[in-house]
């Protein structure tokens, strides 16, 4: 049973609270029992993915009369939104209308209440339909089902010691596998309360930690302005456990964090694909820029391109392959698309460049496609070189790519933010602490770096930014 409604939970505080509204466990099972009862039958669903307490409500609702619901994102263009609503085959919009949605609207009230029940979908069935990023082509739909999003929640939890005695806080994005799947669907399963700030900022997060927060949900970007603000990190002194993810901590951050309030995050790695596949357990010493161990249900490898095994020596880089109980079962409607993401041997080809080492830690660092550099020879990962540029003082900022060159093949060319670069100093700077072969060739001063939603950094639109 992916939520199970009569589940133990906490009954001394709202089971869900986005903003100012609130839901306890009985309120919000009524209320989406209400939603089911006017989805049951639909193909499938799309939800406005909005920071609203009536997105969880229509979430759940489709949940519990076994629609496939389609989160669509919240800061969605029209015709990215078109695109999500044609391929999906929603039948319905679920919330606000929006610009660009022609399916019937089914209104979501978190006051309504309806006391029907609905029969326990199959395991099997298909419990969301996520699309990805659109990066190379418009998005794909993931198809997750249920059984994938039940046993990635049981591994997490098992993982983080995350029970119903936690108060999770977060501010995510509720059309992500971090927001919804761990963020919401996460607490409803293990029975913890969730506050959803709205937005993540340092302020919102103190005070849902002065109101009993334990479990904290962030990006490097959330926990970088918590560091800035010495207040409102000092409120989260009592907090069990932070996590970050959707990108490299900086060493900077995590040392602030742990030296100020004895806390550093824990960090985790997923994708839309997979779920959260790989995790530092909560009683593991803290290794920044370290994604932690492979859940339980799940098994990773690395293969070179040529399908070679990659050695777990903690140096060498190779493509992460994933297999286990959280993978999904396809991109919806792409038979070819779905076959070129697996092995002949029924491994799942994550895309993203990663090192192993012999106590089964993973570092990632990159895409193959744009992270994976090779110059002079060498194969090298640019989120290595990344994590030690954003601990130089003048830089706050770093994205690292590779740019053809007619000596090296590709060289080193560093992106960065901050104040009072100098360029030959950043260079020995990185030179100084890794491999000479691994120092940018060329520094590049810019305003700011594009990010998607989540935060992270899109590689292919740096050649647009100001400089």
């Amino acid at each position: 049973m992916l939520l199970d409604t009569g589940a133990v939970a906490r009954t001394d505080v709202p089971a869900v609270r986005v903003g100012d509204e609130a839901l306890d466990r009985e309120g919000l099972w009524s209320a989406a029992a209400a939603v089911a009862e006017r989805v049951a039958g639909a193909p499938a669903v799309a939800v406005h993915g909005d920071a609203h307490l009536s997105t969880i409500v229509a979430v759940v609702g489709g949940l519990m009369a076994g629609v496939p619901v389609v989160p669509v994102p919240a800061d969605s263009g029209v015709e990215e939104r078109r695109h999500i609503l044609r391929d999906s085959g929603a039948a319905l919009w679920l919330g606000r209308r929006q610009e660009g949605v022609d399916l019937p609207v089914v209104p979501v009230d978190p006051a309504a209440r309806s006391s029907a029940s609905m029969p326990e979908p199959a395991p099997e069935s298909t419990a969301l339909i996520m699309y990805t990023s659109g990066t190379t082509g418009p998005p794909k739909g993931v198809v997750i089902p249920r059984r994938a999003i039940a046993a990635d929640l049981d591994a997490l939890a098992d993982a983080w010691a995350w029970t119903r005695d936690d108060v999770l806080v977060h501010g995510l994005p509720m059309f992500h596998v971090h927001g919804l799947v761990l963020g919401v669907l996460g607490a409803l399963r293990v029975g913890s309360p969730l506050i959803h700030t709205v937005r993540p900022t340092p302020v919102a997060y103190a005070a849902a930690a002065r109101a009993g927060g334990t479990l904290f949900f962030g990006v490097p970007t959330v926990w970088s302005r918590v560091t800035a603000d010495p207040d409102s990190m000092r409120a989260l002194s009592g907090a069990r456990l932070l996590v970050s993810g959707s990108a490299p901590l900086p060493d900077t951050v995590a040392h602030h964090l742990s030296a100020s309030i004895g806390l550093s995050p824990v960090e985790r790695y997923g994708m839309t694909e997979t779920l959260i596949t790989l995790a530092a357990r909560a009683d593991a010493p803290r290794r920044t820029g370290w994604v932690g161990t492979a859940l339980n249900g799940v098994e990773s490898r690395l293969r070179g391109e040529h399908g070679e095994e990659i050695p777990a020596d903690g140096e060498s880089t190779g493509e992460l392959q994933i297999r286990g109980a959280t993978v999904f079962d396809g991109y919806l409607g792409l038979p070819e698309a779905t076959a070129a993401g697996w092995t002949d041997d029924g491994w799942f080809r994550t895309g993203d460049a990663a090192v192993l080492d012999a106590d089964g830690w993973h570092r990632i660092v990159g895409r193959m496609s744009t992270d994976l550099i090779k110059s002079g020879g060498y194969r090298i990962g640019a989120g290595e070189i990344e994590a030690v540029l954003r601990d130089h003082p003048a830089v706050r900022e770093a994205a690292v790519v590779g740019e053809a060159d007619d000596d090296l093949g590709q060289r080193i060319v560093a992106y960065l933010v901050g104040e009072g670069i100098e360029a030959q100093d950043v260079i020995d700077f990185v030179a100084g602490r890794l491999s000479a072969h691994k120092r940018p060739r060329e520094v590049r001063v810019v305003d700011s770096l594009p990010r998607n939603a989540m935060g992270k950094i899109q590689k292919k639109l740096l050649g647009d930014v100001r400089r």
